[in-house]
């Protein structure tokens, strides 16, 4: 990787701690507001120069499409996307066996079937924590998020979540991945595409549960 600039190593730390927060990257206009820029303009230019460096590489049409560059294990058969660790994965390391259990859709909830349809060896330093599951997504409704429709979210176990982070939840007998919120007593649900609507969850009107945080995202090869 090419040598940074002081902005552009402040714009990559910036990166890194939103993934550390939430999970996934920040929008343009998240990083211009932050940083004090006029415009989202300026943060892509921004984003371009790091990707020309090869710091990062950026998804085209997405909002968070950022992602964070490093070397897979050599024969991986999985891309890692958005997480924040910067160290090489050593090829020494121990995998480890994650289910993947059923199919969650992003942006049109199907009811949740709890059974394996598959298992990954997987090396634990991919992920921001570690996770007890993967879940395949199905739509586009995290879309801006770098989430897409067949990619596989590595969730850890949970029953809270934190504002902004992405998570899995099930409202009555749907399951579905959204970027969490609590809005006075109700909990919103957001998507990461304009085309979608949020989930309003109000106490006694739905049955909710938190299944779980996402804290990593492999896209499968081919």
């Amino acid at each position: 990787m090419n040598k940074l600039t002081a902005r552009q190593e402040q714009i990559l730390g910036l990166i890194r701690e939103a993934i550390e927060n939430t999970g996934f990257p920040p929008t343009r206009a998240e990083i211009a507001q932050t940083l004090g820029f006029r415009s989202a303009n300026a943060a892509e230019e921004h984003l371009q120069a790091l990707a020309r460096k090869g710091a990062i590489e950026i998804t085209p049409g997405a909002s968070r499409g950022i992602r964070l560059l490093e070397r897979l294990a050599e024969g991986s058969r999985l891309a890692r996307f958005g997480i924040g660790q910067m160290s090489l994965p050593h090829p020494d390391l121990a995998q480890f066996s994650l289910p993947l259990v059923g199919r969650v859709a992003a942006g049109s909830p199907i009811l949740a079937q709890e059974h394996v349809t598959a298992t990954y060896n997987v090396d634990p330093a991919l992920f921001t924590a570690r996770p007890d599951y993967l879940l395949k997504v199905r739509g586009m409704s995290m879309r801006d998020a770098g989430i897409l429709d067949g990619d596989l979210l590595a969730v850890k176990k949970a029953d809270s979540a934190r504002d902004g982070q992405i998570v899995v939840a099930r409202v009555d007998d749907e399951v579905t991945v959204k970027r969490f919120k609590r809005n006075g007593s109700a909990i919103e649900l957001l998507p990461e595409n304009p085309d979608f609507a949020t989930i309003r969850v109000e106490p006694g009107q739905h049955e909710f549960a938190l299944e779980g945080l996402a804290v990593g995202l492999l896209r499968a090869w081919g």
